[in-house]
């Protein structure tokens, strides 16, 4: 594995590498990588000759009340994961590398951002979209991994990949999770022994809701349904539980409005919140 620092090194591997007609897959992270991220590179290992790992911890979309020092990093135990796991090159830049001088552009993201947790994130995703139209420019990648756990990123990376008509194709990587169907997740170790035995009622109230839904419960009553097997079954408190259509992420009156679903849980616990979607085509009648 060959570990890069600067763009122009790296943008130089991926030149090299597209002319001699290797195939590019490209994973962004933000370090401190877990097995979510070890899915997505070791799926880009089996459909690509070369694998990118970027780790990149990005200020840009951390907000005033988001400390992005506190953000866990330990590069070492990152570099070793990498290494096992197959990849090609590790793009480790620096903050002062990706943004050398003032900007004079910023990319902003006019839909699909004032819903589910981008509500209260204002701006996230601008930075989000921002960091990844660069990292993509660097990495000229023939494929993109994101985990769908955050589905609503995946659904703005999508919409920036069609607005600039940029050539990498997004692969949907389904969310992964423990045995008893709760969403790996770093803040799961936040949970007491009780939360944590408790918490795969929000993946169980998911799946009733998809099937309620799809047996003809409106969607008023579809939510109403999630939200209260939640509150009964863990004691959470819900942020929020919502039906859009997807990727467009509106609002709509009916299932049938939208090509696709998503069906998303925000939950407070004493020390975490937790996530957790279920994207699907919506068909009545299935069971």
């Amino acid at each position: 594995m060959k570990i890069i620092n600067l763009i122009s090194d790296m943008q130089k591997e991926s030149l090299e590498a597209r002319q001699a007609n290797k195939t590019i897959g490209f994973v962004p992270t933000m370090g401190f990588l877990h097995e979510g991220h070890a899915t997505l590179i070791e799926r880009a290992r089996k459909e690509n000759d070369i694998v990118i790992l970027s780790i990149f911890v990005n200020p840009l979309q951390f907000g005033p009340n988001e400390d992005f020092d506190a953000y866990p990093r330990d590069i070492e135990r990152d570099e070793r994961i990498a290494r096992e796991l197959g990849v090609d090159y590790l793009f480790y830049p620096t903050i002062q590398e990706m943004y050398k001088d003032d900007r004079t552009t910023l990319i902003t993201v006019q839909k699909r951002v004032d819903v589910l947790c981008g509500k209260k994130r204002p701006g996230h995703f601008d930075g989000v979209a921002t960091v990844v139209m660069k990292l993509f420019q660097i990495t000229m990648p023939d494929k993109a991994y994101f985990g769908m756990k955050d589905a609503q990123q995946v659904a703005v990376i999508e919409g920036l990949i069609s607005d600039y008509h940029l050539t990498v194709n997004l692969v949907r990587v389904n969310t992964i999770r423990e045995e008893d169907g709760l969403a790996k997740s770093s803040r799961n170790v936040y949970l007491s022994p009780l939360e944590r035995s408790v918490a795969p009622a929000i993946y169980q109230a998911l799946k009733m809701g998809k099937q309620r839904l799809e047996q003809g419960d409106s969607i008023l009553q579809t939510k109403e349904l999630v939200e209260s097997y939640i509150t009964e079954k863990t004691g959470s408190e819900i942020d929020y539980v919502e039906i859009y259509s997807y990727p467009g992420l509106k609002e709509i009156q009916k299932p049938e409005d939208g090509d696709g679903l998503i069906l998303a849980v925000a939950a407070k616990f004493s020390k975490a919140r937790l996530i957790d979607n279920i994207v699907f085509s919506y068909t009545k009648g299935e069971n």
